[in-house]
């Protein structure tokens, strides 16, 4: 009996050997091998990894239908069927190269061009870069540009705006879809609450952009390009939560109206009501929020395709920070303190392209800003309006690539404040002009030039020149020169004097500041037998400013003094990026910055106040394919910054220490239509408390009740405020939320 048992289960072992069979083959791109490539049955565990000849082999495999994926990070997923009979199986795969640089951008000439034929550089930032470091809101996701770095102003209220090398956030300008609808009084919230889903790409210019987009774009602009609704999914959402309470709420779907239009709505929800005090100073760590946006983009098909889209969005946010023990009854009182702010704001904006056998478009734009804000007892009512439309009229004659446009700017803006005895409202007209000489293949020329008129300023004109030289397929050169101009615009929260920490003071009729900027960049592609490759992106640049307006924060440190600068003011420094495609599903994105920010007046140089000397980013990313699992690894580094203290006898730090903010993340999307992802973010629980005695000055006297101070309105030390401290929450400089978990669901129907 035991011998039959034993010959049943050889010939069982047997039949089961013969039954199963091997899947061989080659992955090759450009016709050479490709090693370190993923191959892999879809659905299955079952994969291999091409060897140094580009050769693979998936063994044991039963007979039957099998989907083959072959991909390698920086190539094009390929994807075919295979039958498995009754033998072994060959079968090979040609993947092309997924060259990022060839990204249609318009920003950088208003025009859309591919970002490899652009005479003025510009970076490019697209849903898969935000996917890395999953954010509530855009404002957070620029952290992780390079040279790019969102400043909060107030350890309270968490308001902010964005610096590009080193420039404050009024020198950068803000776009959606190509339209100036976000100002320095709304930097903050007009990054807020746009979907992450409904975001096409992000497109980054450093250095002035005023002759094409007039004031406002001295340091560079963030354009943030939303989704056409026939590109889009069907259905989208995208929700997370993370440890310390926070919840975002990413919905839409996109539908067809009749034979002519397409809708895309959107709406994003975030909410964190959980106050948290780490350091103990009775003053809540994160601003709590509850905020609603509703995004609505229309597009139509007309004859001769041509252009018609107009979108619109409205935006809720009740936001508050400040004594723990805050609650709205407390709201505009001088009992427990507390900084709450009712924003209010909707936004349109349109694309039409003229009837017209020449390519005419109408662009235009409004937005709507109501601020209801308290600051402990100090209100804060602003209301601010921008009416914007131009038309452009893109003209191709021989070599010469044209653009003719004129331009029409309204902005209004009150408040309570004593900064502003009457509205302020000015209407802005422009005319600029732009012709791309294209020489050759290898060397093409811009020109452009801009013309603004100003009833307060008078008569303003901004040139500049870009040139483009592509010796090779693989390496381009670009010089860029030009100058900038930016009008007086003291109209943000200045939150410092809100708070009745400092006393605004405007020396003088403030005249415009002027800026004139070179810039030198140099792209070099390298690819490598092995299947790797590396993208080398290097800028230096040098802008030099007359008539800047820097706030004074050290003269008296009860004041912030206004004054253009009997002097000038600089910022140099050298960029660089490199991204690198490696095998086995590995990409990798490092960045630096080093730069030099600085005002000479009366022939001192003084350091700007709140501008690091370096700062540097990095992604690390890997996918295994078949696992369906992709790990990510984001982080920044910023070297230190002078930050604003309030005397001689202030006991924080002149300097702020080098810091770093780092995340990881895994993201499963094995499933259909369904992702999930979860990480932790600040893995080194970083904040800026750490080394201080304390980051709010007198927390525990809000509203300076026990500040005595002299004649000359200077505070005079006590044994109760031996530092001769008044209350002041803006010695800020990174944000002061430590480690938490993380964890979402994308869902995408197409």
């Amino acid at each position: 009996m035991r011998l039959i048992n034993i010959i049943v289960f050889m010939i069982c072992a047997n039949t089961t050997a013969q039954s199963t069979f091997s899947l061989e083959g080659k992955v090759l791109s450009n016709g050479k091998p490709l090693p370190y490539a993923n191959v892999y049955i879809e659905n299955t565990d079952k994969g291999a990894t091409t060897n140094e000849n580009g050769i693979f082999s998936i063994p044991n495999l039963a007979p039957g239908n099998y989907s083959i994926a072959a991909s390698f990070t920086g190539y094009t997923l390929q994807k075919k069927t295979v039958i498995i009979k009754a033998k072994d199986s060959y079968i090979t795969f040609n993947l092309n190269e997924d060259d990022t640089l060839d990204e249609v951008i318009i920003t950088g000439t208003l025009k859309a061009v591919s970002r490899l034929e652009s005479p003025v550089p510009v970076e490019v930032y697209t849903p898969t870069f935000l996917k890395k470091n999953p954010t509530p809101n855009i404002f957070e996701a620029l952290q992780n540009v390079n040279g790019v770095r969102p400043q909060l102003n107030c350890n309270v209220c968490n308001t902010g705006d964005i610096h590009i090398n080193g420039l404050e956030g009024p020198y950068t300008l803000v776009l959606i879809d190509g339209m100036p609808i976000v100002s320095g009084l709304s930097t903050v919230y007009g990054l807020s609450g746009i979907p992450n889903s409904l975001i096409e790409q992000i497109e980054v210019v450093k250095g002035p952009a005023s002759s094409l987009y007039g004031s406002e774009a001295v340091g560079g602009l963030i354009n943030v390009i939303t989704k056409l609704p026939e590109n889009s999914p069907r259905f989208f959402a995208d929700a997370f939560v993370t440890g310390w309470g926070e919840k975002n709420l990413d919905i839409g779907f996109k539908a067809k109206v009749g034979e002519k239009a397409n809708v895309l709505v959107g709406t994003n929800y975030f909410k964190y009501d959980n106050p948290i005090d780490n350091n103990n100073d009775n003053f809540t760590d994160v601003t709590l929020q509850d905020r609603i946006s509703i995004f609505q983009k229309w597009d139509f098909k007309r004859t001769n395709n041509r252009k018609l889209s107009i979108a619109g969005r409205y935006f809720y946010e009740d936001r508050w920070g400040g004594e723990m023990q805050w609650n709205s009854s407390y709201r505009g009182g001088d009992e427990i303190y507390g900084e709450s702010i009712y924003t209010s704001r909707f936004e349109i904006l349109g694309d039409y392209q003229l009837p017209m056998t020449e390519k005419v478009n109408l662009q235009f734009s409004y937005s709507d800003h109501d601020q209801n804000s308290v600051y402990g007892n100090t209100p804060y009512l602003a209301q601010q309006r921008i009416g914007f439309g131009q038309l452009i009229w893109d003209k191709t004659i021989n070599k010469h690539d044209l653009l003719f446009g004129t331009a029409l700017r309204y902005n209004y803006y009150n408040d309570n404040t004593t900064a502003t005895i009457t509205a302020d409202e000015v209407t802005i007209p422009s005319l600029f002009i732009q012709d791309e000489i294209a020489f050759n293949k290898k060397q093409s020329l811009l020109l452009g030039m801009r013309y603004d008129y100003d009833s307060r300023h008078g008569n303003i004109f901004t040139p500049r020149i870009a040139y483009r030289y592509k010796p090779t397929d693989n390496d381009i050169i670009r010089l860029n020169a030009g100058t900038g101009f930016r009008v007086v615009n003291l109209f943000t929260e200045e939150h410092a004097a809100l708070t009745g920490a400092r006393d605004v003071i405007i020396q003088s009729k403030l005249q415009p500041e002027e800026s004139y900027n070179v810039n030198l960049n140099y792209l070099k592609k390298l690819y490598l037998n092995n299947g790797m490759y590396f993208t080398f992106d290097t800028s230096v640049w040098y802008t030099y400013f007359t008539n800047a307006i820097i706030p004074d924060y050290d003269t008296n440190p009860n004041q912030i003094i206004y004054d253009n600068l009997d002097g000038y003011s600089e910022s140099k420094g050298l960029s660089f990026n490199i991204d690198a495609v490696f095998g086995s599903g590995i990409r990798a994105s490092v960045g630096a910055t080093f730069q030099d920010v600085a005002q000479t007046e009366n022939g001192e140089r003084t350091k700007q106040i709140l501008t690091e000397e370096y700062s540097g980013v990095w992604s690390l990313s890997y996918k295994n394919y078949a696992t369906n699992l992709t790990f990510d690894y984001t982080g920044n580094l910023y070297g230190p910054m002078r930050l604003p203290l309030l005397g001689d006898l202030d006991p924080r730090q002149e300097y702020s220490p080098t810091w770093s903010i780092q995340n990881i993340q895994a993201t499963y999307d094995g499933l259909d239509n369904l992702e999930i992802y979860a990480g932790v973010k600040n893995l080194l629980n970083w904040t800026p408390n750490k080394g201080n005695p304390f980051i709010i000055a007198r927390a525990d006297d809000p509203f300076d009740e026990n500040v005595q101070f002299n004649g000359d309105g200077d505070v005079i030390p006590t044994t109760d405020n031996p530092y001769a401290l008044t209350f002041d929450p803006s010695y800020v400089y990174g944000p002061n939320q430590g480690i938490r978990l993380f964890f979402g669901m994308r869902y995408n129907l197409n």
